[in-house]
């Protein structure tokens, strides 16, 4: 095998010992967003790294949308993740990246404009998307990542 491959071989496994050691795995769940039953994790936390379920503008604890449309369901998804990473002690100012799923892009300028009254510059890094179907039809879905201290 050549030594290069070696190397790289030992420092993947190295950092996977780490990763072990050092960063464990942490589900979490507040009950203070999804209703309850549903088959994943309100956020997983590796080490630094919170990675957040993909939410909706559905009311707390239910499936049912928040009206207003696309504005109205970016507000109620943007409200559940900042009541997500309060509840496990981070904030917005934590958030490092986006992913957006709009059910029409054409509603990516009323996204925007909710979108900005949550975060300040220098905003997350975002990628974004139109989706043909989207969770309880949903208009828009938002998943995050935070770096966050231990």
């Amino acid at each position: 095998m050549c030594h290069t491959k070696w190397i790289l071989i030992c420092c993947l496994l190295s950092g996977a010992a780490l990763l072990s050691a050092e960063g464990r795995i942490e589900f979490l769940n507040s009950g203070k967003v999804s209703p309850a039953g549903l088959p994943f994790s309100e956020a997983v936390r590796v080490g630094d790294t919170l990675y957040l379920s993909g939410q909706i503008g559905v009311l707390p604890g239910t499936f049912k949308l928040a009206e207003g449309g696309v504005r109205g369901e970016t507000e109620q998804t943007l409200e559940n993740i900042k009541t997500s990473l309060q509840a496990h002690g981070y904030s917005l100012a934590d958030v490092v990246k986006c992913t957006v799923m709009l059910a029409d892009i054409k509603e990516w300028a009323a996204f925007n404009e909710v979108y900005t009254r949550y975060f300040s510059p220098p905003y997350p890094a975002r990628s974004a998307f139109a989706a043909n179907g989207l969770a309880v039809d949903a208009r828009v879905e938002l998943e995050c990542m935070a770096a966050v201290a231990k």
